[in-house]
């Protein structure tokens, strides 16, 4: 197999609506330890401080109307509009931290 060698992540986070001994097992055997928010429980449990990190991103990727709706027909065009507006976010995102 060539290139870098694959690592398994140490955890995994889901939201309520994977809370089934079903996905927890299988997660446990392949030594990855499930953090999957439980049915019942309040919210607030710090699983949104984790999660949220994704959503925004994909947020601000929608923020590009090219990539909202899907125009492009040919994969590598869309991807490559998908790099440059990851390249624009994380440019605003420097900029603002100078």
């Amino acid at each position: 197999m060539t290139g870098r060698p694959r690592h398994r992540p140490r955890q995994l986070f889901a939201d309520r609506g994977y809370d089934f001994d079903n996905y927890r097992r299988p997660l446990w055997k392949r030594g990855i330890k499930p953090v999957i928010a439980r049915r019942g429980v309040p919210r607030g449990s710090g699983m949104g401080s984790v999660r949220w990190v994704v959503e925004r991103t994909n947020a601000w990727i929608h923020g590009f109307r090219r990539l909202r709706i899907r125009w492009e027909i040919r994969d590598d065009i869309h991807e490559a509009f998908l790099k440059l507006a990851c390249c624009v976010i994380t440019y605003r995102r420097v900029q603002a931290l100078c």
